[in-house]
């Protein structure tokens, strides 16, 4: 869900930096402005004075297209919020049932209540069992009065 959202983000931007360069490369009418405000060729805004070019299609088709893109996002966005939850709060659960397993195995007399003692605990004993398992090899130390260098 989270590859559809990201990809479909991607295409609404590129989506809105098209319909910037469209907008910003029209040409607006000889007759806009102040006389269109107050009641000139009120027709020709109302309805629209022709066709129009192929700009401004392809902007009023972009402009649905973001519509659309938007609400699509919007739905996906709020479903994929309500699924559950996700990254940083998935792995504190998971967390907070480890270290409730961890407390559920402490013996009977153990003063190990707190969940940050039981965490402290747990990566002292992997810590423990790390240092164990790195072994050294042993060290011979010849006799004394004996020649420690080796013979060619």
């Amino acid at each position: 869900m989270g590859l559809i959202i990201a990809l479909l983000t991607l295409v609404l931007t590129l989506n809105s930096l098209l319909l910037i360069l469209l907008v910003l490369i029209q040409l607006p009418k000889k007759e806009a402005g102040a006389g269109l405000a107050f009641g000139g060729a009120a027709s020709d805004a109302l309805f629209g004075a022709g066709s129009g070019t192929v700009l401004s299609r392809i902007t009023k088709y972009g402009a649905g297209f973001f519509l659309g893109l938007c609400l699509v996002l919007a739905i996906l966005m709020n479903h994929e919020a309500k699924s559950g939850p996700r990254g940083i709060e998935r792995e504190m659960l998971k967390r907070a049932a480890a270290a409730a397993a961890a407390q559920a195995n402490l013996p009977a007399g153990s003063n190990l209540t707190n969940l940050s003692d039981v965490l402290t605990r747990e990566l002292q004993n992997k810590a423990a069992a790390a240092t164990n398992a790195v072994t050294t090899p042993p060290v011979t130390v010849p006799p004394a009065g004996t020649n420690a260098t080796p013979a060619k």
